[in-house]
């Protein structure tokens, strides 16, 4: 029918606080829980498992997404990191990953964009375009309650559907970012989970790394940016796995030029 009821599309929203702030003055410093139909919520579970079979049976999904997907766990990413990093002592080098998180990556996400990226039956992409528009929720606060007003959510990052509509929204990222770090000549991996993301890099000079690792994050910055979607370069993380005994102090990696910051390596 490509419609999703109005009654499933009105939340209540309560606002707790995050635990050990020193300061409560943030917007930050809050968190909020969208309270939904729970029937829709349960209607909304069988859609997206019978899309999630459509799109795995049909290649709609990025080889190295992982996270929230059927047969891709948090422990199938363990094994997969491990077995990089071990694949490549067994070479002699080491691996450097670089981990950056999106921005606000669920409520940002582009509907018109979201709808068109996979060649899915016109009644679904006629669903989902009713099924992300006309959000309707009230703050709850302690004794508050405000009054309901019209919200602009995108995407529940917690709805029974965000895991597969992040990964058709990704997946043209991921291949154009892929071609564009292959034209370049930059020997990275990339692996995605969910609203987070690596880069990895193997070699045996720590100066080899950073300029990889330094470009790359280039790259996604700039093409993320196309997307209408941000790097939240606070999150960025920089790893070491290497053999070496002794001291260890690799090069930090500056990428101030680009974010302001400079994270600090981590060796593990």
């Amino acid at each position: 029918m490509g419609y999703w009821p109005n009654h499933f599309k009105r939340s209540s929203t309560i606002i707790i606080t995050k635990p050990n702030k020193l300061l409560y003055d943030s917007p930050k410093s809050f968190r909020p829980i969208i309270l939904l139909n729970t029937l829709g919520k349960l209607i909304e579970k069988v859609i997206g498992e019978r899309i999630q079979f459509h799109v795995v049976a049909n290649d709609f999904i990025y080889p190295s997404q992982l996270g929230e997907l059927k047969f891709k766990s948090t422990i199938d990413a363990g094994i997969v990191l491990i077995h990089i990093i071990c694949s490549g002592w067994s070479k002699n080098t080491s691996t450097s990953m670089l981990a950056f998180g999106i921005a606000q990556f669920f409520p940002f996400l582009n509907h018109r964009l979201l709808t068109h990226k996979v060649d899915l039956n016109i009644q679904v992409v006629n669903f989902f375009s009713n099924y992300l528009i006309n959000r309707k929720t009230n703050y709850l606060w302690n004794n508050f309650s405000s009054s309901i007003f019209n919200i602009n959510v995108r995407v529940g990052q917690r709805s029974a559907l965000s895991s597969i509509l992040w990964a058709l929204y990704l997946l043209p990222f991921l291949y154009i970012l892929e071609k564009h770090l292959k034209n370049l000549k930059i020997p990275v991996s990339i692996i995605s989970f969910i609203d987070d993301g690596l880069f990895v890099s193997q070699n045996k000079l720590f100066e080899i790394f950073n300029s990889r690792l330094f470009c790359s994050y280039n790259i996604i910055t700039n093409l993320l940016d196309k997307f209408g979607l941000i790097v939240e370069h606070s999150k960025t993380e920089v790893f070491h796995f290497s053999r070496l005994y002794g001291p260890f102090n690799p090069l930090s990696l500056d990428l101030s030029p680009l974010s302001g910051l400079t994270p600090t390596p981590k060796n593990l």
